[in-house]
């Protein structure tokens, strides 16, 4: 008896009119799933589209233009800069390379005597300037030391309300060291400039090694190099760099190191990390890192025009480049010899003589004492030399030698046992800076 209520079969045939397309889904899924005894159930919600659909609109007012313009006007920022001065400079170029557009300045720079004398005219310094977003300066710093003390002269100009005030100040240097690496890609110099190191510290670097790696011809795209090195900082910034503590070379895939060590009572001296010493009793080149332009061997004669033996070797250089002697000895001869030029002839232990030939100066005399790497003369274009360089030659019991091959015989001698743990324990920290560049100079690279 039915009271009223709606049947089972009521409710499927309404379920069934309102959502057919669910429930014929559903029982294709139960129909093919049903021997594998495994179907998802249709969601029997009611469908998106029968959902009732709200619009709700709400207004948005924006900020005034006019107060945005005002804020971007009152707000300020400040311009930092730093250039290196050159000889050349003006006032005006200088604050122009600053990126400073001030004509109290450029007027300032001129006329003030503490601005002028420490900017203009004087190459190498390194400038820090802050100036406003419209150009105008607001101060300007340079730092230099006047001499190989231990102080070092701060000139700082500043903006003030009575305008631009210039002062000198003195502080001390603070004495660092600093790591550094690179690698080779065309030459030594390139390589050097490249990794910041200073040129004073690359020649040493060339130096140090010159008597078993040839700088000139046997430099390898790849070769890589590390070097700690003392410097004279103030605030921070390097006004003067001193002597190579440790330095490192790999060249053509063997690698050479370097450590400076003076014993006690003797003089200072590089030595490998191992304690064998690198002096040699002769230098392998009379000019800090030049470039070779005739070797020991057979050529044409520039002059003479016809091929004969090039008893020594030429190297490159501008005139007044000085010359050292490659070794310990006594002045034999210093005058005008023919087509030498100017030339001195240093006599050495064991039958050695070096000749310098086609100097600009000559700035020893006969009979005095000459220390390894003395200056003694400078490169020139004097004699039979068709232009700038020096002629050099070694000569054992009169008979020319290659100057290569001769400083590259080994007759150094080790580290004093008195001295070896003293050695060792140096050794240990610069075996660790060195690991130190070699690190830095590789993140670089990558």
């Amino acid at each position: 008896m039915n009271h009223g209520l709606p049947t089972v079969s009521d409710r499927l045939i309404s379920l069934l009119q309102r959502h057919p397309k669910r429930l014929t889904a559903l029982v294709a899924a139960f129909l093919l799933g049903g021997g594998g005894g495994a179907f998802a159930v249709a969601s029997l919600g009611p469908d998106a589209a029968d959902l009732p659909v709200h619009q709700i609109s709400e207004a948005v007012q924006p900020l005034a233009l006019q107060e945005q313009a005002n804020a971007l006007n009152t707000h300020t920022f400040n311009l930092f800069r730093t250039e290196t001065t050159r000889s050349s400079d003006t006032a005006r170029s200088l604050l122009q390379r600053l990126g400073i557009d001030d004509a109290e300045a450029v007027a300032f720079l001129r006329s003030d005597t503490l601005a002028s004398k420490a900017l203009l005219g004087r190459a190498g310094r390194v400038v820090h300037a802050e100036a406003s977003d419209s150009h105008a300066l607001r101060s300007l710093s340079v730092r230099w030391s006047p001499s190989n003390n231990s102080v070092f002269e701060r000139m700082v100009i500043e903006k003030t309300a009575q305008g631009l005030r210039s002062r000198i100040e003195t502080a001390d240097l603070q004495n660092t060291s600093r790591l550094a690496g690179g690698t080779v890609r065309s030459s030594l110099f390139a390589a050097t400039d490249e990794a910041g190191i200073p040129e004073a510290v690359a020649t040493q670097l060339a130096d140090i090694f010159a008597s078993d790696i040839d700088f000139h011809r046997g430099l390898r795209k790849g070769d890589h190099f590390s070097v700690v090195y003392e410097t004279a900082e103030a605030d921070g910034q390097v006004v003067r760099t001193g002597r190579v503590l440790s330095a490192e070379f790999t060249n053509n895939g063997k690698t050479y190191q370097a450590l400076w060590f003076t014993e006690p009572g003797k003089k200072g001296n590089y030595y490998t990390l191992n304690g064998q010493s690198l002096r040699r009793s002769f230098l392998a080149s009379p000019v800090e890192f030049s470039r070779i332009t005739s070797g020991f061997s057979m050529r044409m004669h520039p002059i003479l025009k016809n091929w004969r033996a090039h008893l020594g070797v030429d190297y490159a250089g501008a005139i007044g480049t000085p010359v050292r002697t490659v070794g310990d000895g006594v002045v034999e001869f210093a005058g005008v010899q023919n087509g030498y030029g100017n030339v001195i002839i240093v006599k050495h232990q064991n039958q050695n003589e070096t000749v310098y030939a086609h100097l600009s100066q000559i700035n020893v005399r006969v009979g005095q004492a000459v220390s390894q790497g003395d200056h003694i003369g400078a490169v020139g274009a004097t004699g039979w030399a068709t232009g700038p360089h020096l002629h050099f030659e070694f000569r054992v019991n009169g008979v020319h030698q290659d100057p290569l091959t001769i400083a590259r015989q080994n007759d150094s001698q080790p580290v004093s046992p008195t001295a070896k743990a003293a050695f060792n324990q140096l050794s240990s920290v610069m075996r660790q800076q060195l690991s130190a560049a070699t690190s830095i100079q590789q993140a670089s690279a990558d």
